[in-house]
């Protein structure tokens, strides 16, 4: 891959999803520190639950999103060094990445739980989708072919 603006502005691309996952890694987090959504999706779903058990179903949905945020974050770095260093592998290592991102914002937007509602608020849900959007320009762009001069 040589460099071409095309590769710069994905490698651009790239970090953007990069922040976003950071980001929708975070939001969780202020969530359960201020607004409550998740809580009060959970409360909502199995209104019989108690605090402690709603509390606790809030720290498992913690704990998994910090682990698929810290696998993204790894993975953005990973392919945005690949593409850096112009390796032959880096366009379809970066749309598997991409599968794969866009497979688990859609498992966390989509996947109903027991109680029939969707496992994660859908405010949660789409801001996992976020980082998808820049994951699918990144994408677009590094199997762009470079117009001729």
């Amino acid at each position: 891959m040589t460099k071409t603006p095309q590769r710069r502005s994905a490698i651009a691309a790239m970090y953007t999803g990069l922040g976003l996952t950071v980001i929708a890694t975070i939001i969780p987090y202020l969530d359960r520190a201020t607004t409550h959504l998740l809580a009060d999706h959970i409360r909502a779903g199995y209104p019989t639950y108690i605090q402690t058990r709603v509390d606790s179903a809030v720290t498992t949905y913690l704990v998994l999103s910090s682990v698929i945020g810290a696998l993204g974050v790894i993975a953005w770095l990973w392919t945005t060094s690949a593409v850096k260093a112009g390796k032959r592998w880096a366009r379809p290592a970066a749309t598997v990445m991409f599968v794969l991102g866009t497979s688990a914002g859609l498992t966390g937007l989509l996947t109903r739980d027991t109680s029939g509602e969707t496992g994660l608020p859908p405010e949660l849900g789409w801001a996992g989708m976020a980082p998808c959007l820049a994951g699918l320009l990144a994408v677009a762009l590094l199997w762009r072919r470079p117009r001729p001069v």
